[in-house]
């Protein structure tokens, strides 16, 4: 029940955001205000915002009913930043502008952009943005410069606020200004002049004030997130870019940021790598200020027990097996415009370490998949440590920094306080240049002498950092409420005072995000923590850092795999404990359906998550724990009698696909709309792209090359679902594929009793392994019979089928998928011809788990004159057939793909299902890239 005044709220607030994107019941609140930090706060209303009128309105709103309000992007970030327990406001899809100009020099990105998405725009030109901190393939802009994060390359040099050029802001009043537009300016200037000259005054106090001017000079000389960024009062003038330069790194504590305009930097095309070896930490610290003087990009310091965490994982370098427990490392990574200079700068990186002791030579290399393997190493570092803690501790990972000089000894000093409070697993690693160091460490938060044991370090780490060697408590992942105690500890009095007079002055009534950055609870630190109960063996792992996020095809239509990792685990712990409440039945009942039924078990999660925990095979073991006795009896009677469904399901097409023709399209929809809606969305929904029935060819032909075979098992989908009605290309896939076979001289081969057999697939995703088990078991017999024992290769047309075959049959297989056959199989066997056209292509999920992104490109580009692959289009969330059912799922999957490929004649994948999904919100045809490949290729002469 809200409180009063959140109910009145909440009745303005739907006046002017729909009721869709406003959000009030105990799951989603939980869900949706869960970040990455370990604190834990659930909001009373979340709302998701598309454009700045929104926030806008939403301020004034707050700001009238004295309502605090937190803005959230990405929640990637560590210090408890984005939580709160009032108003959380949502970056939504709608912030995604951006404009490139002035010769790529200058880059102009809405907040909701993805550091990475910005620096794919620009690649083009040879640039990027300068920030390019560790989560720049999930944080969003907003997040990044409201945090003013970094990273490895960036430094002080190339950060936000460095290569700021301008900013749109609305600020707790809901005042909109626009520091690069004159008018704005202007207007502002007659409407908030107040602010203006409290700036001004501020920054002549710090100019008139004896050292502190030159305090916070000599604070910025490393890096420093911890507070306000006072340095804006003494390297700007202008009120406007103090202003603007303020508001990175507040944390949303002054404002909200609708739009930034970076300088952009260069990305120099080549690159090289070393490992560097040394006996001791010292050694290696010393090696790190002589490389400040050298021409080097970044440099990563690994200490020994970061090293020994990763030692004996796969694909790492055989160099960290046996090393002491004195040694360190340092990554260092060069780059260049022209590969010449890169090979001198290589030369004299060198030498100019030659001097210092190291454990092995100095060998860098400048090939990708090379010192791709060595970045593994670093950041192998934080999942190392993820992945041993204990079920119910939390990860945690500080970042402090300390003057270059002095690194050395601090480095040894923190490590002798791991030890001191029994954080035996703890490593350091960071970037060194900047003295920047992280330190990673588990911690139980589940007792008061747990709590007690972290409190008492971070207290002696408080100490050593600023009295002992004057550094910074946070370097680079912000103050949040984590450090927020202790902000006056690292700056003294004079400036934290500065920094409250900053807060009042811009937020004079404390509603933006308070508790961060100013909070005068010496205790905010250890308040509010999170709790991360057992919740089942796949998820206990989680460490809802949200990486997972942007490629998971319900990230815009209910929950991420962190949301329901959240919603799972609370559930879990109410169930647990003493709260059978009528609260717990609410989160159970929502949980179906936000957290089951709209999830499309595609896995790529785990592709992105830091410990590699698949969220989609989580729910499929929920729904395998849910299915009941009729359910199971029905599968057992589908698994029984498969051919005779599949029979059923190829006629039902063909007579739905009839209809189609007699009534035409806008009958079918509005006809099948009504259904859906009188049946309680119980009745899948037709759609346009609806396949007709399919068939198989009776037999596959005799080889024209002696001895040349192929087995080919049509999956249950292709030998079921045809072409649609607007498809010019009327041959079925199976069809399609042994025309294709023939023509390269192969017999093809089909398993006996072909009807019946089926990969388990169907089963596996609904939750009824041990029909799928049979179904597999099934076919492994039927082709290592049909294949000799392994003897000829086995195709199988739909990736997700074959990916799954891979998984669960007999090792003597040679299984294969349509992208890696045609490019093994039949490039040496067929002359290909590429055609005049455009073609799009979507990699399906399984194909990039296993890899094939860049294969089906190739094969393409064989095939196609112009090839065009969506920006972040994932998963199509079609998810077999749960695109019929949950049709939302597919749209919000698919959203922004039609603009993408409007000027392509066709599309290409390798799932008949996806291809559905694809081709309704594509609206142009998708096909099996068999079918390009045929079209493009003649026999060999």
């Amino acid at each position: 029940m809200l409180p009063t005044a959140y109910k009145t709220f909440l009745r303005h607030l739907l006046e002017c955001v729909p009721r869709e994107r406003v959000f009030t019941d105990p799951l989603r609140t939980l869900a949706y205000g869960t970040d990455a930090s370990f604190y834990r706060l659930i909001p009373k209303v979340v709302v998701d915002t598309h454009t700045e009128d929104e926030v806008v309105a939403i301020l004034k709103l707050a700001h009238r009913m004295r309502l605090p309000v937190t803005f959230r992007a990405a929640g990637t970030s560590l210090s408890g930043q984005s939580v709160t327990d009032s108003i959380l406001v949502r970056l939504g899809d709608g912030w995604r502008k951006y404009a490139i100009f002035d010769n790529a020099t200058k880059i102009r990105l809405q907040p909701g952009i993805i550091g990475s998405h910005a620096n794919r725009l620009l690649a083009e030109f040879g640039k990027k943005i300068g920030p390019d901190p560790a989560s720049i393939d999930t944080a969003k802009i907003g997040g990044i410069v409201a945090n003013n994060a970094s990273g490895m390359c960036c430094g002080v040099a190339e950060n936000s606020y460095k290569t700021l050029h301008r900013m749109r802001l609305v600020l707790a009043d809901g005042t909109v200004v626009d520091t690069g537009d004159d008018k704005s300016r202007a207007a502002f200037g007659r409407s908030h002049g107040a602010i203006l000259e409290g700036l001004a005054a501020l920054r002549q106090r710090v100019l008139d004030t004896p050292g502190l001017a030159d305090r916070i000079r000599h604070k910025f000389k490393i890096k420093n997130t911890t507070g306000y960024s006072l340095n804006a009062l003494v390297d700007f003038s202008d009120p406007f870019e103090i202003m603007q330069h303020l508001m990175v790194g507040s944390e949303g504590t002054l404002g909200f940021i609708s739009e930034v305009t970076y300088h952009t930097v260069t990305e120099h095309p080549h690159k090289a790598s070393a490992l560097v070896i040394f006996p001791t930490i010292r050694d290696a610290c010393e090696a790190t200020t002589i490389l400040r003087g050298e021409p080097v990009s970044a440099v990563e310091l690994m200490d020994s027990a970061a090293l020994c965490s990763v030692a004996d994982k796969p694909g790492m370098p055989g160099c960290l097996i046996g090393l002491s427990g004195q040694a360190a490392a340092l990554l260092v990574e060069t780059r260049a415009a022209e590969k010449s200079k890169l090979e001198e700068q290589i030369a004299r990186i060198t030498a100019s370490i030659d001097a210092i002791p190291k454990v092995g030579p100095v060998e860098f290399t400048d090939i990708p998949a090379e010192f791709g393997k060595l970045w593994a190493v670093r950041k192998g570092l934080f999942p190392a440590v993820g992945a041993v803690r204990k079920v119910g501790t939390t990860v945690i990972i500080e970042d402090v920094a300390f003057p270059i000089a002095r690194l050395a000894d601090a480095t040894v000093e923190l490590q002798g306080m791991f030890a001191k409070h029994g954080y035996t697993e703890a490593i350091i690693f960071g970037h060194a240049l900047e003295g920047n160091l992280h330190f990673v460490f588990t911690q139980d938060f589940n007792s008061p002498a747990e709590i007690e044991r972290y409190r008492a370090f971070m207290d002696d780490v408080a100490t050593m950092v600023v009295e002992r060697y004057d550094g910074s408590l946070k370097a680079e992942h912000g103050t949040g409420r984590n450090m927020a105690p202790f902000v006056e500890m690292e700056w003294g009095h004079d400036a934290y005072v500065l920094m409250k007079e900053i807060k009042t002055l811009f937020d004079p009534n404390g509603l933006m995000n308070p508790g961060v950055i100013i909070n005068e609870d010496a205790e905010a630190h250890v308040k509010h923590l999170k709790p991360l109960p057992p919740a089942h063996s796949i998820i206990d792992k989680c460490i809802e850092c949200g990486f997972c996020e942007p490629v998971c095809p319900s990230r815009n239509v209910t929950f991420t795999p962190r949301q329901r990792i959240v919603g799972w685990r609370e559930i879990r712990r109410m169930q647990d404990g003493a709260e059978k409440s009528r609260l717990l039945r609410e989160l159970f009942s929502g949980y179906g359906y936000l957290g089951d039924d709209t999830c499309a078990t595609d896995g790529l999660c785990a592709t992105r998550c830091p410990v590699g925990i698949n969220t989609g095979s989580f729910i499929k073991e929920l729904r395998a724990d849910q299915t009941g006795k009729y359910a199971t009896r029905s599968a057992d009677w589908v698994a029984k009698h498969f051919g005779l469904v599949c029979r059923t399901v190829n006629t039902s097409l063909k007579t739905v696909d009839l209809l189609h023709g007699l009534v035409g399209t806008d009958v079918m929809e509005k006809g099948s709309s009504f259904l859906r809606v009188v049946s309680l969305k119980k009745i899948p929904l037709w759609n346009r792209a609806m396949p007709g029935g399919s068939s198989v060819p009776r037999s596959g032909g005799m080889a024209t090359v002696p001895g040349r075979r192929v087995v080919y098992f049509p999956s249950c989908i292709a030998r079921s679902m045809g072409p649609a009605r607007d498809d010019n290309e009327r041959d079925p896939l199976p069809a399609k594929t042994v025309s294709l076979l023939i023509k390269a001289g192969y017999e093809v081969l089909f398993p006996e009793r072909l009807g019946e057999l089926c990969c388990g697939q169907p089963f596996e995703s609904k939750g009824f392994k041990a029909q799928a088990d049979m179904k597999a078991k099934e076919l492994d017999a039927a082709l290592l019979k049909v294949s000799n024992d392994g003897e000829y290769p086995v195709l199988c047309d739909t990736s997700p089928c074959l990916m799954r075959m891979r998984e669960t049959l007999d090792r003597r297989l040679k299984l294969y998928e349509p992208i890696e056959f045609a490019l093994e199989h039949l490039t040496d066997k067929l002359t290909f011809t590429r055609l005049e056209r455009k073609v799009a292509l979507h990699a399906t999920c399984t194909a990039r788990k296993m890899g094939l992104e860049g294969k089906l490109l190739q094969l393409a580009q064989l095939c196609a004159t112009e090839t065009v692959v969506p920006e972040d289009i994932y998963c199509c969330g079609f998810a077999g057939d749960r695109g019929f059912s949950f049709p939302e799922l597919n749209a919000g999957a698919l959203a922004g793909l039609r603009e993408q490929v409007e000027t392509c004649t066709e599309g290409y994948s390798t799932s008949r299902t996806c291809e559905v999904g694809l081709s309704l919100h594509g609206r142009i045809p998708y096909r099996n890239i068999l079918y390009l490949v045929d079209e493009a290729t003649s026999p060999m002469r």
